[in-house]
């Protein structure tokens, strides 16, 4: 089974709104990534349910989970606010990847929910 995971970078103060458009600029990104590069593997993950979990970690950690990725070739999505609204521009928000779920939770299993 597929799954979606987004971390949010619980070191930026966002409000609630901000914190659901970086989640779904994550989400939206990882999902049109995985389209380029594999629309079979997307498709699946939508007859699925596109499984979603949203966690959260501080800068620091993201930048290791990061790396776990790029080591594992799992696709990824590291999200910058624009700095248009609450945000200083390139501000990380946050971090979504996608792949099968024992992989994804090799990476992110041990982070808290949001």
């Amino acid at each position: 089974m597929l799954k979606m995971v987004i971390v949010v970078n619980d070191d930026v103060e966002m409000s609630c709104g901000k914190m659901a458009v970086q989640v779904a600029h994550a989400s939206v990104d990882c999902a049109f990534k995985l389209y380029k590069k594999n629309s079979a593997l997307l498709k699946k993950w939508i007859r699925e349910g596109q499984k979603k979990v949203v966690l959260k970690a501080d800068e620091q950690e993201i930048f290791k989970i990061e790396e776990k990725a790029k080591s594992m070739g799992i696709l990824f999505s590291i999200i910058k606010d624009a700095g248009l609204t609450e945000l200083e521009p390139g501000t990380l928000t946050a971090i979504a990847m996608i792949g099968e779920e024992k992989e994804i939770d090799k990476i992110t299993g041990y982070l808290p929910l949001k």
